[in-house]
């Protein structure tokens, strides 16, 4: 159990399966979330929720009003999300979503965020998402790839978003070696996150 309310869980404390990707790593999740701009109540989409990291903490900062809606088409990914939700005790503030995105989206609730990692139709579930934010609703892509990247910020530039910030982040963690501490890089990540306008 996690029994803070900062974000940050170690990555190591989640339930994780070789055929699904994540958790995202927890520096990542720390600025995701900040990024977001939760609070208590808040309503949240998070869009291939993986392992369900980024479920999980951002149902732990809505908790107990709001609600995080997880999805992923990856019959495998929910349940490991299942058992991680399971795991932190947020099973009552995450509704599941088995289904491909954008279309698995059509029936959600407008919402106050929107969590997206890599998507093949991300031009597609950044316009699905631009539709379900309230007025200064906040978006969230994680881009490993450049090309990701791209298209997310010249989408978010094409619609009515303000406040487009990109944000690279490099983290190198420790490790012990015989002679002392060596840093390992990880890739770095691309974090794009904007307010949508008012309407």
């Amino acid at each position: 159990m996690w029994k803070y309310r900062t974000p940050g869980i170690p990555d190591e404390n989640f339930n994780q399966n070789s055929n699904v990707p994540g958790p995202t790593k927890e520096e990542i999740r720390v600025l995701t979330l900040a990024k977001a701009r939760l609070c208590s109540g808040s309503l949240v989409v998070d869009v291939g929720c993986g392992t369900g990291g980024l479920t999980v903490e951002a149902a732990l900062q809505v908790a107990p009003t709001g609600k995080v809606f997880a999805l992923d088409e990856n019959e495998a990914a929910i349940e490991l999300t299942k058992s991680n939700l399971a795991k932190f005790g947020v099973q009552n503030t995450v509704q599941l979503i088995h289904g491909k995105a954008p279309q698995a989206l059509d029936n959600l609730p407008e919402v106050d965020a929107f969590l997206i990692g890599g998507s093949r139709l991300l031009r597609d579930v950044i316009r699905v998402a631009h539709k379900k934010l309230v007025s200064q609703g906040r978006i969230v892509v994680n881009a490993i790839l450049l090309e990701t990247a791209v298209v997310a910020i010249d989408e978010l530039r094409r619609l009515p978003f303000k406040e487009v910030d990109v944000t690279q982040v490099l983290v190198a963690k420790g490790t012990s070696v015989s002679s002392g501490v060596m840093m390992l890089a990880r890739n770095p990540i691309t974090i794009i996150s904007a307010t949508k306008e008012n309407r």
